[in-house]
């Protein structure tokens, strides 16, 4: 009851409570009851495995001993081909190959086992293990009746626990949509107590069978001890039937290991292997291949050379600034445009390539010169839809540009006097243009590998004479 200093509390406040935090998975855990036993039933059949091995094994080496030519020939079966790929192997004693040979020998040897030792092995060391093997498998039975009994009846109180916590669910929620009014065996506070009976006796049966896991787990350490002192018992029982026998095995199993293969150097069946492949591997001091001592058909034909090759800049982009690329004129009579000229990081595929026969070179301002004309890098079909554009270049230097400017102006279709667009004024006029063929132009200029050159003085001369005429602006095509 409450103490006298409370005012007037309700008789149903001296009920025991459970706090609104908790929840059904407390009440009905979500756990496995019969984890543990589980757990042991599959220990035993470990155990009963382990057995079950010592027992194969016996029973093998027994008949091995009795009918010793017969399963000594399986045993030589395993040795008896010759080795896979035996070329790769010194065929000369003190290799790999002789220690087969000598394994065979001696497996050979071992078909001198007596039929007593087969009698000793099934009649004294077998049963030990066969006992051994049935006291688990009524191990196991015992559990299942015992413990796992305590698991079902387990889960069975749960069950029931969990249809009377819902239950009590329900009829909450209906207390609450019909303003209270339940009927007087589906009041909530009944169900509440109800649960509590019940919960108590589900907490009684999972208690009830925890001690009897921990009964089990005690039992356990004592049994695995029993196991083990019996496996004990019985190999040693193998060794004293098989003590017979063991100088002889011992003899020659330590021939095969001591006098074969312990003695085989380690670099014996290496380097007669290295000797017998010395034209096929591959010498370490030899020197690598490099792409520069490599030489192939045409690699030094005219067409590859090119005319000029070199730095220069071209504006380009929204922003119109001049972006750094390497250009070549090839006698195929090409300008085109790489992003470097390097060959090994990526396939070296022209930017632009424009084809100068068709193409219009303006005149060189200083460093700059343009060039108006199509790209021909793309399809056929896409070239002869594309629009011509004027190309603006820069060079490093006057001499650069002059000798770039001479060696596009022998090989594009037509030449002007045209300035590039910072250099010409305002006027939309434009001014005459000298049209030069390919065949009225002078001969090609030599290849050269950068942007400088000797040929660029009487040019630079012609191109002070240009701008100090009229510019010329280049209204009809468009800016790349």
């Amino acid at each position: 009851m409450a103490s006298p200093q409370s005012a007037g509390p309700s008789p149903a406040s001296t009920l025991p409570t459970r706090s609104a935090t908790n929840s059904t998975d407390d009440a009905v855990p979500d756990e496995d009851s019969s984890e543990v036993s589980k757990l042991f039933h599959e220990r035993l059949s470990g155990w009963k495995h382990a057995v079950a091995y010592l027992e194969d094994y016996v029973e093998a080496t027994q008949k091995m001993y009795q009918s010793s030519s017969k399963d000594y020939e399986k045993v030589l079966k395993t040795v008896s081909n010759p080795l896979k790929e035996g070329h790769h192997f010194d065929q000369n004693l003190g290799g790999i190959a002789g220690l087969f040979d000598n394994m065979r020998s001696n497996t050979q040897g071992l078909h001198n086992s007596n039929a007593e030792t087969a009698k000793a092995l099934k009649g004294s060391v077998l049963p030990i293990f066969e006992r051994l093997h049935t006291e688990i498998k009524n191990k196991t039975k015992e559990l299942t009746k015992g413990a796992g009994k305590g698991a079902k009846a387990v889960d069975k109180s749960r069950n029931t626990s969990q249809k009377h916590i819902e239950l009590l669910g329900q009829h909450t929620a209906a207390f609450d949509a019909h303003g209270g009014h339940v009927k007087a065996d589906n009041d909530p506070y009944i169900l509440q107590r109800q649960v509590y009976h019940r919960l108590n006796k589900q907490v009684q049966d999972e208690n009830n069978n925890r001690d009897d896991m921990i009964a089990v787990q005690n039992s356990f350490s004592q049994f695995e001890a029993h196991i083990i002192q019996t496996i004990q018992n019985g190999v040693s029982q193998f060794n004293q039937v098989a003590a017979h026998q063991a100088e002889q095995t011992r003899t020659m199993y330590g021939d095969m290991v001591g006098n074969k293969a312990q003695r085989i150097p380690p670099d014996f069946e290496w380097n007669g292997f290295v000797q017998r492949n010395a034209s096929v591997l591959i010498d370490p001091s030899g020197s690598k291949r490099t792409v520069e001592n490599i030489g192939f058909a045409n690699q030094d034909h005219s067409a590859t050379k090119p005319l000029i090759a070199g730095s220069l800049q071209r504006k380009s982009g929204l922003l119109k600034k001049y972006d750094t690329g390497f250009y070549v004129v090839t006698p195929s009579k090409y300008l085109h445009e790489f992003k470097t000229d390097d060959d090994f990081a990526k396939d070296p595929t022209p930017e632009n390539s424009l084809y100068l026969p068709d193409c219009l070179i303006g005149a060189v301002d200083g460093v700059k010169f343009n060039v108006r004309g199509k790209d021909a890098s793309g399809s056929s079909i896409a070239n002869k839809m594309a629009r011509s554009h004027e190309f603006a270049f820069q060079a490093h230097t006057a001499s650069d540009a002059q000798q770039w400017h001479k060696v596009i102006s022998s090989v594009a279709g037509q030449t002007t006097n045209e300035l590039p667009e910072t250099s010409a004024p305002s006027s939309p006029a434009v001014a005459n243009s000298s049209s030069v063929g390919t065949d009225e132009l002078a001969s090609p200029t030599t290849q050269t590998t950068g942007t400088t050159g000797t040929a660029a003085a009487p040019v630079a001369a012609e191109a002070q004479q240009t701008t100090a005429g009229p510019g010329h602006g280049i209204a009809t095509q468009d800016k790349v």
